[in-house]
């Protein structure tokens, strides 16, 4: 664990840092099913809004 000794003996305990990495960006194939899932979440969006719209 790492710590310090500060002034009076007390200790200050420091969390451990994770290790970094540096983001890669999306392949085209994740870029093509990113945009179909919007596409999905958009109609289905649509849709429930045409039921609400249609039942009031």
């Amino acid at each position: 664990m790492r710590y310090t000794t500060e002034e009076g003996g007390r200790l200050n305990n420091f969390a451990v840092e994770p290790k970094m990495y540096e983001a890669e960006p999306p392949t085209s194939g994740q870029k093509r099913n990113y945009i179909i899932i919007g596409v999905a979440a958009l109609s289905l969006v649509g849709g429930l809004f045409a039921v609400a719209a249609s039942v009031s």
